[in-house]
């Protein structure tokens, strides 16, 4: 297996699961607001940015740094803009430069139980819709990889498909993207498994447990009600990886104690003055913002710990702290 690298922010390499290739079918799509943007897509597979945690250098703000939209494209390993300084210009393909911490963001931060988190949203309340997954190093605090991936529902008919994709994501601008490449759950999942593989954070033949990572969730209701849910409709069996996760809104809770109970992630950055960015509700910002709150937690010296491990015989639910959101 060959992987692409490019330069990316001092980092030693920038690696792809291989992209197979295919003659661009270029588009124009309307995207985030006012922004029109010329668009080219090639075949599917992932992208990954990916690097050696102990040569991640110790980062500190870009002041120059404006914030822009993610090419949802690039993501998904299927831009064909990169050589296109106006759309270089419009969009983003480097998450990491959301996520940037100040030297000083360190001197309070503890040793952790597992030496990655995987921050993730999902979204879609009847299907998956949307399956974004940070990969943030615990020690360093860098982004080390993003895996994003738009999921087809496999139990609606074509036209409840694209009422829902409408009225989900045209708010955002998003709604070609989504039908220009979303994916089956069952593939998405596959994907998802070997690139947990490249990063050596999953194998399959020692029990499909995470390796030293957990799941970060604002919530419980990705992993203990939604993944379950689409895998018994799209009849795969539940992955062992999803049998335990960290709901960041309990640890909030018992950390800082708040007098106002954060029920939700934009409580959290309020409370914490971190100002919010991109869309609430396209699960790829929405994961972004829940990593600010993640890395803003570590900075400030909390531990953060397993809340909830599900029973794989029973599926019965376990929640670890006593003191939690509802």
């Amino acid at each position: 297996m060959s992987f692409l690298k490019v330069p990316l922010f001092k980092r030693p390499s920038y690696r792809m699961i291989p992209i197979f290739k295919m003659k661009p079918i270029c588009q124009t799509v309307p995207t985030f607001g006012n922004v029109t943007a010329s668009y080219a897509t090639h075949a599917n597979f992932s992208h990954s940015i990916s690097s050696s945690p102990s040569s991640i250098p110790t980062r500190i703000d870009d002041t120059s740094y404006r914030w822009r939209p993610m090419c949802l494209y690039f993501t998904q390993g299927k831009c064909t803009k990169m050589d296109d300084p106006t759309h270089l210009e419009t969009f983003n393909h480097d998450c990491s430069r959301d996520l940037l911490m100040n030297v000083a963001d360190f001197e309070r931060k503890r040793p952790q139980d597992f030496d990655f988190f995987l921050v993730f949203d999902l979204e879609g309340k009847v299907e998956i819709l949307e399956f974004p997954i940070l990969i943030i190093d615990a020690q360093t605090l860098a982004v080390v990889d993003l895996f994003h991936r738009f999921v087809r529902p496999s139990a609606m008919s074509e036209q409840r498909i694209n009422e829902y994709i409408e009225n989900k994501y045209g708010k955002f601008g998003v709604d070609r993207v989504w039908h220009d490449t979303a994916l089956p759950f069952n593939e998405v999942v596959q994907e998802f498994e070997a690139w947990l593989t490249h990063h050596h954070l999953w194998d399959k033949k020692h029990g499909g447990l995470l390796n030293r990572a957990a799941f970060v969730t604002c919530g419980n209701w990705d992993v203990k009600t939604q993944v379950p849910q689409q895998c018994q409709v799209s009849k795969i069996k539940l992955p062992p990886y999803f049998m335990e996760w960290i709901n960041l809104k309990d640890v909030y809770q018992n950390f800082y104690k708040p007098r106002k109970e954060a029920r939700g992630m934009r409580t959290m950055m309020e409370q914490l003055k971190i100002p919010m960015q991109g869309s609430h509700h396209l699960g790829i910002d929405d994961t972004k913002n829940i990593a600010k709150v993640l890395l803003r937690m570590l900075s400030d010296g909390a531990v953060i710990p397993i809340t909830a491990r599900r029973n794989p015989v029973s599926g019965n639910v376990n929640f670890l702290y006593k003191n939690r959101i509802r």
